[in-house]
């Protein structure tokens, strides 16, 4: 057996990821603000909302484009657009 596996797993990766959870919970105390909740400021908000909006309009230019049947080249391409624009849009920062 391994030093590493005795004892309890980890539940942080490093020091300042288990300091910012920290710091995260205190702030959170006294406030109706759920401990699960993200905030994002203004800016960030309104770029989840544009990322989001691009990926809905690229879904519905591969539906239009499947629905006139399209050449495999275009829909290849389109989808490919909807899956980079997809990744972009689940992350936050």
């Amino acid at each position: 057996m391994v030093d590493s596996e005795l004892g309890r797993r980890r539940k942080y990766c490093k020091r300042s990821c288990r300091q910012r959870a920290y710091e995260q919970r205190t702030l959170l105390e006294g406030t109706s603000i759920p401990a699960d909740a993200v905030i994002l400021s203004p800016a960030e908000a309104a770029d989840l909302g544009d990322r989001m909006f691009e990926l809905r309009c690229a879904a519905e230019d591969l539906s239009t484009a499947i629905a006139e049947d399209a050449e495999r080249d275009t829909l290849g391409r389109l989808a490919d657009e909807l899956l980079e624009l997809a990744h972009r849009a689940e992350s936050l920062r």
